[in-house]
């Protein structure tokens, strides 16, 4: 348990121990919990200055009801032993600041790269606390805002395809209670006998609508609600169904192909192997050009907040760098909460935390 991320409870059936005694027994005794160094301010402020490197990454994760705390990780620990260089309660610049200047100016001048998205407050910390360090925004938060500017586009359809759907039906409930009364006058009229069986069967009263359907079954909002993976995922992985359905797509809505086209050209200029800083740089000048032909508030809002911080996106084809590493912690932190059915004594799960990560 001091190396791993599991829980007493995942040991009771191969060792066959009461698992709620063990816990009780590893936290009081075993671990050495109660004569940790770092309780007194563990559940403000943890630093690991041994796990410095020159290459680190920021994020924040939410430990216990959404408290938020600051993480920065090594990213040659690979998310394992030796990962946490730092967490520290909260997101607020001075808070953060005020723990990592615990670490000696020296051990913070060997950093030379900090990846990080677009946070301001992120960004404050890292410029005062690692003056010779490179900031690096995270190529696949920039492309995460751009996809979110071609679902706003989706969704904007999908919306107006819906309104359409619930007013011809409506129009379809309307229009049989008008066949209904003009056929029950007619009955009436005609002293309630009908003039023979000619003609088609008349519509029922309630009778059930019965939508557009398209060449693959879809209606137009199955349509645009079920694009929305294949939008995320290069035509080239698009299995034989998902190409039919991108193709009425498109055709339907012609603005969507165009969405989709600016997204996936920004994904082909971070994947180009052979780009450099400046190539990178022509091409998301070419990329700014066809987002604004295009016109679309939400992409224009996207380019304009790449346009601002385009420097440190461009720091990406240096050295490829990107926040993976922090994720990938993040995402192991998550899934060890998740075994403890939630965090109880924040001390003692940052107390595991560093023992596994620190």
């Amino acid at each position: 348990m001091d190396t791993s991320p599991i829980t007493a409870r995942s040991l009771q059936k191969p060792y066959h121990i009461k698992a709620d005694e063990f816990e009780r027994a590893y936290k009081d005794f075993l671990s050495g919990y109660r004569t940790w160094k770092e309780l007194s301010h563990a559940e403000d402020w943890l630093v690991f200055y041994k796990n410095i490197g020159p290459q680190l990454s920021i994020d924040e994760t939410a430990l216990s009801d959404g408290e938020l705390y600051t993480i920065i990780s090594n990213k040659a620990a690979h998310g394992g032993k030796g990962a946490i260089v730092a967490i520290i309660k909260g997101t607020k610049v001075e808070d953060v600041v005020k723990a990592l200047m615990r670490i000696l100016w020296y051990e913070r001048a060997k950093v030379l790269e900090v990846t990080m998205d677009f946070s301001e407050s992120m960004h404050s910390i890292v410029k005062q606390c690692f003056p010779y360090a490179t900031i690096t925004i995270d190529r696949f938060h920039v492309q995460k805002d751009c996809y979110d500017a071609m679902q706003q586009v989706r969704i904007r359809h999908r919306r107006e395809a819906q309104r359409t759907e619930v007013e011809a039906r409506e129009q379809h409930k309307l229009r049989n209670k008008k066949n209904a009364e003009a056929r029950k006058r007619r009955l009436e009229k005609n002293g309630g006998k009908r003039k023979g069986k000619q003609g088609r069967k008349p519509n029922r009263k309630n009778e059930k609508y019965e939508p557009v359907r398209l060449s693959n079954g879809d209606t137009v909002c199955e349509l645009l609600t079920r694009s929305r993976y294949l939008l995320m995922t290069s035509a080239d992985k698009w299995t034989a169904t998902q190409k039919i359905r991108a193709r009425l797509l498109f055709e339907l809505y012609p603005d969507m192909k165009t969405a989709y086209s600016i997204s996936h050209s920004l994904r082909m200029i971070f994947n180009n192997k052979n780009a450099t800083r400046e190539s990178g740089k022509k091409s998301l000048a070419q990329w700014y050009a066809k987002v604004g032909e295009f016109g679309d508030e939400n992409f224009n809002t996207v380019a304009a907040t790449i346009y601002e911080r385009q420097g440190e996106i461009l720091n990406y084809f240096i050295n490829r760098s990107t926040n993976a590493s922090a994720e990938s912690l993040n995402s192991k932190i998550k899934q060890f909460r998740a075994q403890l059915h939630g965090v109880i004594d924040v001390k003692f799960f940052l107390f595991r935390l560093s023992k596994i990560f620190g």
